[in-house]
C-alpha cells in the first residue's frame, strides 16, 4: 500500500507529537517519519523508543520554511486555532497548504517517554478549515487522523476556540486556581494539602500539566477564555449566595442540575 505521506516531519516529539509519530509508523501512513525538537535528551529518548526514523534539533518551526519542498503540507495540533491558523497561512504562503487540526487527547504527562501509539484511538480530532484551505490537503489531513483511529469533525477556527475555552482551557485554569487557593494554608498547625484525598487529586490532576504551555494557551485564547471565566464566576457567586443563605433546597437543586449535566458526558449517558 502506498503511504499517505512519503515523509512526515513532526516538530516536537513529546506526548502528542511522539504519539502521532508512533501511531503513523504503526499504521504505515508515512514512508519516513522525521522528528524535530529543541532538547537533545527528549530527541534521544524518541529515537530510542523508535518513535521516528530519524531525529534532529531545531529551535523554531520557522526555520523549516527555507528547506521545505514546494507543496509541503503544514498542519498542527494546537489547542487554539483562530490566530494560529491565520499566522501559519501567512507564514507558509508560497510554500504549500495549511490545515489546522486539534486532537482532543492528552494527559498531564509530557515528553517522548509519555508517547503511545493508541493515544488518539476513539478520540475526537477537530479540523479547522478556513476559506483559504485547500480541499485536497484537508482530505489528506482527515485521512491521517482517521488512520490513527481518531473521530474527525470540522468547524471554523473561531467556533473551536469558543468551545475549547469552556471545556479545556477553563478547567485547566480552575485546577491551577484550586491548588493555589489551598496553597500552604495551615489550620491548627496542620498543612491543608497533606489531607487532600482522591476528590482534590482528581479535580486538580491537570494542574500537573506544564505551566508554560498553559500560560501560552490561555493568552492565545484570551477573549474566549475571559468570557468563560466570567460565566464560571457567575455560577460560583450563586453557589456562594446559596451557602451563605443556608438555602438547602436551592443548593440541592443547583447541585442536582450540575450532576445531571455531568452524566450526559459522552460514554456516561
Amino acid at each position: 500500500m502506498t503511504p499517505l505521506f512519503a515523509r512526515l516531519t513532526i516538530a516536537g516529539v513529546g506526548l502528542v507529537g511522539g504519539s502521532l509519530a508512533a501511531a503513523v509508523r504503526a499504521a504505515g501512513l508515512a514512508g519516513e517519519v522525521v522528528g524535530f525538537g529543541r532538547t537533545e535528551a527528549n530527541l534521544r529518548l524518541a529515537e530510542e523508543r523508535g518513535l521516528a526514523d530519524r531525529v534532529t534539533r531545531a529551535a523554531l518551526a520557522a526555520a523549516f520554511r527555507p528547506h521545505a519542498r514546494a507543496g509541503a503540507l503544514l498542519t498542527d495540533v494546537g489547542s487554539v486555532k483562530q490566530t494560529l491558523v491565520a499566522e501559519l497561512e501567512a507564514a507558509w504562503s508560497g510554500v504549500g497548504p495549511v490545515v489546522g487540526a486539534h486532537p482532543i487527547a492528552g494527559s498531564e504527562a509530557s515528553g517522548a517517554g509519555a508517547a503511545r501509539a493508541d493515544l488518539f484511538r476513539g478520540r475526537r480530532c477537530i479540523l479547522t478549515p478556513t476559506p483559504a484551505t485547500d480541499r485536497a490537503a484537508l482530505a489528506r489531513v482527515r485521512a491521517l487522523w482517521e488512520g490513527v483511529g481518531a473521530r474527525v469533525e470540522e468547524m471554523p477556527p473561531a467556533v473551536h476556540d469558543e468551545l475549547l475555552a469552556r471545556v479545556s482551557h477553563l478547567p485547566h485554569l480552575l485546577a491551577y486556581a484550586l491548588v493555589a487557593a489551598v496553597g500552604e494554608q495551615t489550620i491548627a498547625g496542620r498543612r491543608a494539602l497533606d489531607y487532600a484525598g482522591t476528590g482534590f487529586r482528581d479535580t486538580t490532576r491537570v494542574a500537573a500539566s506544564p505551566a508554560e504551555l498553559w500560560c501560552d494557551i490561555a493568552l492565545a485564547n484570551a477573549p474566549a477564555l475571559g468570557a468563560a471565566l466570567g460565566e464560571f464566576r457567575a455560577v460560583l457567586d450563586r453557589l456562594e449566595r446559596l451557602v451563605g443563605a443556608r438555602d438547602a433546597a436551592g443548593l440541592a437543586a443547583a447541585l442536582a442540575a450540575a450532576r445531571a449535566l455531568r452524566g450526559r458526558l459522552r460514554g456516561e449517558e
